[in-house]
């Protein structure tokens, strides 16, 4: 296996230290990632997008959402099954999940909604304004209408002689 040191990464750059840990985490993919719950992320718009995770079984109360700094993670924790049932076939997820996703800057979760068993969060990126482009008009300086008021004088002069 193919091994990256991204310590020279880490002490040549400032400020980027959050892309270089992504990419660390994205080379140390492992069979042992867990895949519940299965998951969809749709983008619905030029700054929406979607997430929704199917959750069957969960109820609203053992379902929580917490979003810090850039990290939105989703947890299920199940109450304890009643013991005098016996189960001959068990498919149906029963344990606890955590389910963490990197959100880029200035994403948010902004709503969340339970039906049907899936559980879906909407996410909206929200740039500052102070980060949108914006148009610099170009203004003359005094000085140069002067110039350009003499330029037009001498070309006058220049044409009837």
């Amino acid at each position: 296996m193919t091994t990256f040191d991204f310590s020279p990464l880490f002490r040549s750059t400032i400020g980027f230290d959050r892309l270089a840990h992504l990419a660390e985490d994205a080379l140390r993919h492992d069979d042992g990632v867990p895949s519940f719950p299965p998951y969809n992320i749709v983008k619905s718009g030029d700054d929406t997008y979607r997430i929704t995770l199917a959750v069957a079984g969960y109820g609203e109360d053992e379902l929580s959402i917490e979003s810090k700094e850039n990290t939105l993670t989703v947890t299920g924790s199940r109450k304890a099954a009643d013991d005098k049932v016996s189960f001959l076939h068990r498919g149906i997820a029963e344990g606890n999940f955590k389910r963490t996703f990197q959100l880029a800057d200035y994403v948010r979760a902004d709503n969340a909604s339970y039906e049907n068993g899936l559980l879906h969060i909407d996410l909206v990126r929200e740039i500052p304004e102070a980060m949108k482009p914006r148009r610099i008009e170009i203004k003359t300086s005094p000085m140069s209408k002067v110039t350009s008021a003499a330029k037009k004088m001498l070309d006058g002069k220049k044409d009837a002689a």
